[in-house]
This record gives structure tokens, C-alpha cells and sequence, in this order.
């Protein structure tokens, strides 16, 4: 509920405080008077679009602060936690201010706001219904929700919703998993010949190298196995070391009489003694390690080849194709993976699909058991508003599966007998679009926890009409707040609570005034609004007739005025 509009330095009003209280609310004056002032100016703090010149002149800062109190359970209080505001228990207070230069702040319970989270907020908390405020009740892509709401529906229509959000995940999880399937089972017959290829060869890391060794010292052997061989001839027993065994025999026959002079070199032959066994041995060795098979040569090459060749086959390095290998093998063991995930996947799919169908197919049946119960109290509404041959159809089509079920929901109207109902905004008349509009809002605003403003909404209609629409509204004001900004005495006098709003003019500055009426004031309106600017006795008469009569209605009036 609205609790308070404070405005300061607005268009026409210098500063204005009004406090609200629940039930219908009526605002009336003079056209030109400036009531759209106070509609702009609470849009102005609810976060809408501002106007140019929404600053009163020579003023340096205009501000519109709205104060609303809200039960616990009120949807605003979710917003507000999600655009990080804190959720105060009782009141809500939105603040906008303006400079000279035009530029906006908001503050949300004296919290700096930006724009975009005060709008959202404020669409929570009020709801305006004016000459260009009823786009969701002509709009046909808005009917499916409103009817949703009206049918006590929405619990279902929620959980559709949940399960194609379900459904659509899980089908681009799948899409996503047999694109990455096919681009990889694309390559999985090189894979398979690769690793086959690879399996057969099994190269190990080191043995291009080791075999390239192999290989030269094989090539080698030939050349100087000749050589080595007399080399090791030279050095055996007929040669170098027979002389030197010979020469240190000698030396030790004699050492004793030598008197150590030849000590030396007996160490130094037998020292070159055992080099020479050494290197008779290495030799040996050489020797013995180029003696092979005259086939292992070729053994030997086709190997290294093989390995070289594949390495540059899958561009690495031999020593790498190793790790090759198990990469590929890796790669085919993911794809089959991927075939058992895509499985897993595609039956999800399926699951979350028939779910959501069953969903659907269930909401789809309660919109059709609902269409005519919704269908006969619009119609209901209809008849006091002096519109007895029209009729309200809710038309509900097969659409395309969505996130709001199988089902296009529209509202059409027919307003002569035996005419064809057609989409509710192609009504001719703009008095019957006004009317036919009243009788939706009563059924489809009805229990709204927003505060709801009507902005002439009984334009282009008079006498009984307007009586009825008054009556309509003063219902829908019941155990809720409304506002209306009316022209009509029949209107006007449903209300339980009145405010004028006039223009003053003084030190050739205008100005806005609003002031709250009393019982006698308000008859003074009344009978303005009913005679004009000369009020008459019997123009008194018919407004105390009218406020008798809403009385009677059950609107919450205020005490009879005294004749």
C-alpha cells in the first residue's frame, strides 16, 4: 500500500505531502488542473521514463519520495533481495531526484539505486492502468499470464516452465555431445589403423638412437675390423708384449744386485705390461662386437627406417612415438565414451521430454476446463457496464511447445448479437473498449498485492455507465488500494477518500495545489463536476444523491453530509 507521495519542486508543485490510506481513492479537478502532475510524479520516483521538463522552473533540485508498507509475503521483497537491496520488515521508501542539468538519482530505502533496479521495484509495487498503460490486457502475447493468474492456474503454469528450462538444457547438452561425437568419429578410422600401426612397430623411447649406433658400427666393421685385427696381433706374446715380458724377467733376475737402481723401470714394464693386456682385451672386444650376422645389417635399417619413416609420418620425433601411441589409444577409448555418454544423454532427453509433454498436456487441459468458467464472469461484468449482448471469449489455440506450455491464449470480443468475436483491441467503439477493459481488470487485477491506478479510465462514458464503472471500481478497491483519476461525478462519488487538485496563479507563477476534501467539500465537487463552475441547490441535491447512493453500494464512505 501506498503510505505517503512527498514531492518537491515537480512541474506545477512546489511541495506536496499526501498520505494515503487503502480502499478507492479519488482524485478530481479541472481539465489542465495538472492531476497527470501527481501520476508523473510517483512514475518519476517508481523508476519510469522521466519527462523533459518534469523540474519546476528556477527550481535547482526537484525530489518524489514514496513510501509503501507491504506484507511479508509481497513479490517485491524478492526483488529487492535480488538486486542486493536490504528487506526491511514495515516500510519501503523509493526516492528520485532531479537537477537543472537533468540528471536523475535514486535512492531505494536511502540506498543508492540505479535506474534499471528502482523500475523493476516499482513495477512491484504499483500498477497503472491509463490511456497508454493497457498494453497486457490488449496485447495478446500478455493474455496467457493474465489468464494463468485469474484461472489459479500460475502453480502449474510455473512448473512447465521449470521443465523446459530442463528440457532445453539437456537437449543442448546432447547437441553439444554429438557434435563433439561426430567430429571425433570422423577421425576414428585413422585413429584404429593408426594405433594398430603403431601397436605392431612398438618403438621405444632411445631406440632410433640405439639403433642408429648399431647400424654405423656394422657399416664400420668392415673398414677397420682388418686394422684392429693386426693391431691385436702386434700386441700378443710374439710381439710388443713378449718383448716387454722377456725384458721384465731380466730385470727382476738382476734387481737384487742392482742395489734398487733399476726398481723404477721393473714398475714401469709391469705398469705397461697391464695397459697393454687392456688394451688387448678392448680390442678383442671391438673385434668380437663386429663380428655379426651379414643379415642383421639389413635387419637393423629396415627398423630405423621404419621407426623414422612413421615418425615423420605423424610429424614428432621417434622418441615421441611412444606417447603417440597411447594419445591415439586414448582418444578411441573417449569416443567410446562418448558413445555411452551420448546414450546416457539421449534417454535423459527422453525422460525430460515426456515430462515436460505430460506437464503440458495437463496445464493445457486445465486452461480449456478454466477458458469457460473465466469466459462467464468477464461476461458477468459486462451487463451492469450496460454492454448486456457482448460477449468475452478466451480462445485457446495449439501453439508451438514452449516455456508456457502448448496453448496460445487470446481474449476476443463480440459486442452485437450474432457478430463474429474478434481480438478484444479491434473493438470499434472506444467507449466499449473502455468498459470492456474495466470488466477484465476487475477480473484479472483482482487480489493484486500492487497498488492500482486508474488514469481516466471512465473517459468517453456518462450517466449509468459511469455509475457502473464506479461501482466496479469501488469492488476491485475492496481489501486493496486504488487510485483513480476520474472526470466523472458518478466516479467520484464511490470514493472513499477525495482529493481536488486545482491550479493557482499568483505572482504570475502557476501553481498546483491538492487538497483533501471533507464531507461538505466533497459534495461542492461532486456538484462542480456534475453543474459546472455555478453549483446549484439541486446540483448539491444530485451529488448527495450519488454519494447516498454509493453508500447503499457498499463502498466505505464517509458520514452523511447534513442537508
Amino acid at each position: 500500500m501506498l503510505l505517503n507521495l512527498g514531492i518537491r519542486n515537480i512541474v506545477l508543485i512546489e511541495e506536496l505531502d499526501l498520505d494515503f490510506a487503502d480502499g478507492l481513492s479519488v482524485l478530481t479537478g479541472e481539465t489542465g488542473a495538472g492531476k497527470s502532475i501527481l501520476l508523473d510524479a510517483l512514475g518519476f520516483a517508481l523508476g519510469r521514463k522521466t519527462r523533459r521538463d518534469l523540474l519546476r522552473a528556477g527550481a535547482d533540485q526537484g525530489a518524489v519520495t514514496a513510501v509503501f508498507a507491504c506484507n511479508s509475503g509481497h513479490p517485491v521483497f524478492l526483488e529487492l533481495e535480488k538486486s542486493g537491496f536490504p528487506t526491511p520488515s514495515d516500510e519501503i521508501l523509493l526516492r528520485r531526484t532531479i537537477n537543472a542539468s537533468g540528471r536523475t538519482s535514486a535512492f531505494v530505502n536511502d540506498q543508492r539505486a540505479g535506474a534499471e533496479a528502482l523500475a523493476r521495484i516499482g513495477a512491484q509495487l504499483v500498477e497503472v492502468h491509463g490511456q497508454h498503460d493497457d498494453q497486457s490486457l490488449l496485447n495478446p502475447r500478455a493474455h496467457r499470464a493474465l489468464f494463468d493468474r485469474t484461472a489459479e492456474i500460475e502453480g502449474q503454469a510455473d512448473k512447465v516452465s521449470t521443465l523446459w528450462a530442463t528440457f532445453e538444457v539437456q537437449r543442448a547438452t546432447l547437441d553439444k555431445a554429438q557434435r563433439r561425437l561426430e567430429a571425433a568419429r570422423a577421425s576414428a578410422d585413422f585413429l584404429r589403423h593408426a594405433t594398430d600401426e603403431l601397436a605392431k612397430l612398438d618403438p621405444r623411447p632411445g631406440e632410433d638412437a640405439a639403433l642408429d649406433t648399431e647400424r654405423r658400427l656394422i657399416q664400420a666393421a668392415a673398414r677397420i675390423g682388418e686394422d684392429a685385427a693386426r693391431a691385436a696381433a702386434e700386441l700378443s706374446t710374439e710381439g710388443a708384449e713378449g718383448a716387454m715380458t722377456s725384458a721384465l724377467s731380466r730385470l727382476t733376475h738382476i734387481a737384487d744386485k742392482a742395489e734398487g737402481t733399476l726398481d723404477t723401470s721393473i714398475t714401469a714394464l709391469d705398469r705397461a705390461i697391464a695397459e697393454l693386456q687392456e688394451a688387448q682385451s678392448g680390442i678383442a672386444h671391438a673385434l668380437e662386437a663386429m663380428r655379426c650376422d651379414p643379415g642383421r645389417l639389413e635387419t637393423v635399417e629396415d627398423r630405423l627406417f621404419a621407426i623414422r619413416g612413421l615418425a615423420r609420418k605423424h610429424q614428432v620425433q621417434p622418441d615421441e612415438l611412444a606417447s603417440l601411441s597411447a594419445d591415439f589409444a586414448a582418444r578411441l577409448d573417449a569416443i567410446n565414451a562418448n558413445e555411452e555418454q551420448v546414450g546416457t544423454l539421449a534417454a535423459e532427453l527422453a525422460k525430460a521430454e515426456a515430462a515436460y509433454d505430460a506437464a503440458a498436456q495437463a496445464l493445457s487441459t486445465a486452461r480449456k476446463a478454466a477458458a469457460a468458467e473465466v469466459d462467464a464472469r468477464v461476461t458477468a461484468e459486462l451487463a451492469p457496464l450496460k454492454m448486456d449482448q457482448a460477449r468475452f471469449s478466451t480462445l485457446i489455440e495449439p501453439a508451438e511447445p514452449g516455456p508456457f506450455g502448448v496453448d496460445r491464449v487470446s481474449f476476443t470480443a463480440a459486442t452485437d448479437p450474432g457478430a463474429t468475436g474478434a481480438p478484444i483491441d479491434r473493438i470499434a467503439s472506444g467507449g466499449e473498449l473502455s468498459r470492456f477493459l474495466l470488466a477484465l481488470k476487475v477480473c484479472f487485477t483482482a487480489g493484486t498485492e500492487r497498488v492500482m491506478i486508474f488514469d481516466e479510465i471512465d473517459r468517453g462514458i456518462g450517466g449509468a455507465t459511469a455509475a457502473a464503472v464506479g461501482r466496479r471500481l469501488a469492488r476491485l478497491a475492496e481489501g486493496a488500494q486504488v487510485l483513480v483519476v476520474t472526470h466523472s461525478p458518478q466516479v467520484a462519488a464511490e470514493g472513499a477518500h477525495h482529493w481536488r487538485v486545482a491550479k493557482a496563479t499568483g505572482d504570475d507563477v502557476a501553481r498546483t495545489d491538492v487538497a483533501a476534501l471533507n464531507p461538505q467539500a466533497r459534495i461542492a465537487e461532486i456538484a462542480r463536476m456534475l453543474a459546472g463552475d455555478k453549483i446549484t441547490p439541486e446540483a448539491r441535491s444530485a451529488a448527495r444523491a450519488l454519494t447516498a447512493a454509493a453508500r447503499r453500494g457498499g463502498a466505505r464512505q464517509p458520514a452523511p453530509v447534513p442537508e
